[in-house]
């Protein structure tokens, strides 16, 4: 299934993607043994019904990472880059709200070990705030509250 989540020809690529978010939510740590694959492929993804669910997903995954609890989770280093950069792609990108948000608590989250992502969300914030909607608007301050 997460093969076809990055398969953007495949036309069932955005189903794949939403059952993806329904299994994280239950059984994230199934998404251990293919989280080389699900990060380095974070990229292929244009279509905004398959990315959204993604950016959730991948918020989940760096949530249990960093929770270090009996979840097992583990992102590698490079993983961990992989989720950075594309989760700014999408921030700065026109994609929707949902999907910025998502981006956005991922990326508050890593800023707590990465001392350069704070301040970069917070320019990027600050400069999009007018510019988007009250829901971009609203996690958008949630964020900027917690960096300050």
């Amino acid at each position: 299934m997460v093969e076809i989540c990055f398969s953007p020809t495949d036309k069932n690529n955005h189903k794949a993607c939403y059952i993806l978010e329904f299994v994280a939510y239950e059984k994230l740590i199934w998404l251990q043994p293919q989280l080389d694959f699900f990060c380095s492929h974070l990229k292929v993804l244009k279509n905004e019904s398959s990315i959204r669910p993604i950016a959730k997903v991948t918020q989940l995954l760096i949530q249990a990472h960093y929770k270090k609890s009996e979840n097992g989770i583990f992102i590698s280093e490079k993983n961990l880059q992989d989720c950075i950069e594309t989760s700014f792609d999408w921030l700065i990108n026109d994609i929707k709200v949902a999907t910025k948000a998502y981006c956005m608590r991922t990326l508050y989250i890593l800023g707590k070990y990465y001392d350069w992502i704070h301040p970069e969300l917070q320019i990027i914030l600050t400069k999009d705030y007018a510019a988007h909607s009250y829901a971009y608007q609203a996690v958008a301050r949630e964020v900027l509250k917690k960096i300050k």
